[in-house]
């Protein structure tokens, strides 16, 4: 819970700013993906030559796999298996059933197997909404952290999983960021979201390399109560390790990850205790993010119809 007195993250970003759960079928099950997810090539939205929209087919969803590999195995430190090596994407059961966001630059144009020329996909999320989860064995996030008691206590409500983002390299840009967010805030619409939920990593296995960072999440970001998730109780780390007297707020905002940083833009929580992703060389804190907490700043710059960016 955010405690009285101390530091406000939010109010600083604003200031800084401008699978182991399923088994393994060929391909991961691509070929079946038909009935759970949304409308194919479904667009969100333009700025200049880059769209965000749905993937059209699974020809696509395997184009954002190797965007993936690329930036989790060959720029980051994910470590590849057999099947990873020889496919060069990064994949796992749950592709076969989540809608995969995509960012498309129309003005960088690669040939496909077949010599056509089709737009490079320059971003991807990988969205799953809970009745399509509930249909498919549950969400990735419940491998790390103890998400169900959450869900039950809101049953009410609908709940979004985002997770395996991405963006390549020459695109980690303030215009590539907002066509993504974009287009979640036009997902959430579409399909009546209320809360989003999720991993998020941060780069390194070693708690105590990490410990200004975590330490940050923990005494300035912590969900309250009625949003309290904890990790696993086999995986859990305790991210309360530095005190808040020990901490230089700044400092500690700037190591963090886009990423991270821009969920608690929104307005995001974080979970109780991190977790060690040995795979991909990372350490996952939890972020919740309900619809209603969502800052007021965000849902006014893309429009309360998600209507910014929409041609």
């Amino acid at each position: 819970m955010m405690r009285s007195g101390i530091f406000s993250p939010r109010k600083l970003v604003q200031k800084l700013s401008p699978t182991a759960r399923f088994k393994t079928a060929a391909s991961h099950g691509l070929q079946d993906q038909t009935q759970s997810v949304s409308e194919p090539g479904l667009s969100f939205g333009r700025i200049g030559s880059l769209e965000v929209r749905l993937a059209k087919n699974t020809k696509e969803i395997r184009k954002a796999q190797r965007l993936r590999y690329q930036v989790f195995y060959e720029e980051m430190s994910a470590i590849a298996d057999a099947q990873t090596l020889a496919t060069q994407r990064d994949t796992d059961p749950y592709d076969a059933f989540c809608d995969h966001m995509l960012v498309v630059d129309h003005s960088s144009m690669k040939r496909n197997k077949l010599g056509r020329l089709k737009p490079e996909i320059v971003g991807t999320y990988r969205l799953l909404r809970q009745d399509v989860a509930d249909r498919h064995g549950g969400f990735y996030t419940a491998s790390e952290f103890d998400i169900q008691p959450l869900i039950d206590a809101n049953s009410g409500k609908c709940f979004l999983e985002l997770g395996r983002s991405c963006v390549l390299k020459p695109y980690r840009n303030k215009k590539t960021v907002e066509l993504l967010w974009h287009g979640i805030w036009s997902y959430v619409l579409t399909h009546n979201i209320d809360v989003m939920l999720g991993c998020a990593s941060i780069e390194g296995t070693d708690p105590q390399t990490l410990a200004t960072q975590l330490s940050f999440l923990h005494h300035n970001a912590s969900a309250p109560d009625k949003w309290q998730v904890s990790a696993l109780p086999e995986k859990y780390v305790d991210m309360n390790l530095l005190s808040a007297e020990q901490l230089n707020p700044k400092e500690a905002l700037r190591a963090l990850p886009p990423l991270v940083k821009g969920y608690l833009r929104l307005g995001a929580f974080i979970g109780d205790g991190a977790v060690i992703d040995h795979q991909f060389g990372t350490t996952d804190v939890l972020i919740i993010l309900p619809v209603s907490e969502l800052n007021s700043r965000y849902v006014n710059y893309y429009g309360a119809d998600a209507s910014r960016y929409t041609s």
